[in-house]
């Protein structure tokens, strides 16, 4: 009940449980600000999506890496209601889902290839360990931070998904947005959704 201390006032114990329910959810839930004029899901309206409180801590859905020239690494992220569909296959996924990728630069690791360098070429040779290790990638730097919401009425123009990205933790509009919802457009029998779940 160390939450209760920052609430003011005397709330009781049944308002306690009530405040202490309502942070629990809104810890796995972006905070969605309506936007005056907004018409339902317009790509580039990237200003009422927030990072989600906690997200860091959400279940891993899956990984990935892209090539040049864009060389990220990628770990796809999932609040319970994205995880929860993910696994039982529902399509369309629910209201509430929310997907988050976030993204590093990836690069080469000289520790990670000094203790690796040993055992690879005991095991097959130095020439067969120098291939092996050229393809060894790690996390660089954070890169940004892309997030999907799902809210069927609110971005109803964009098939129900809101989109947002995060670069050092500030949101990017504009041009950077644009073609959020094209690119997922050809997910469409998935509901716009191109990752799946790793088991």
């Amino acid at each position: 009940m160390k939450l209760l201390k920052h609430v003011p006032g005397q709330i009781g114990m049944r308002g306690g449980f009530v405040v202490v329910a309502v942070m629990t959810l809104l810890g796995g839930v972006a905070y969605v600000k309506p936007v005056a004029g907004q018409s339902g899901g317009e790509a580039g309206a990237a200003s009422d999506i927030t990072l989600p409180h906690g997200y860091r801590d959400w279940a891993l859905i899956s990984v990935a890496t892209v090539g040049g020239p864009v060389n990220d690494m990628r770990a796809k992220l999932g609040n319970d209601v994205a995880v929860r569909a993910f696994r039982d296959g529902k399509l369309p996924f629910p209201d509430g889902t929310i997907i988050a990728r976030l993204a590093w630069s990836r690069t080469t690791s000289e520790e990670n290839n000094t203790m690796l360098r040993p055992i690879l070429e005991r095991g097959v040779g130095p020439d067969a360990a120098q291939k092996i290790l050229a393809e060894s990638f790690v996390a660089g730097a954070p890169t940004n931070v892309q997030l999907m919401v799902k809210d069927s009425k609110t971005y109803s123009a964009t098939g129900g998904w809101g989109f947002a990205q995060f670069t050092d933790g500030k949101a990017d509009g504009g041009p950077a947005l644009k073609t959020c919802f094209s690119c997922h457009a050809p997910a469409k029998d998935r509901d716009f959704v191109f990752t799946r779940y790793s088991r």
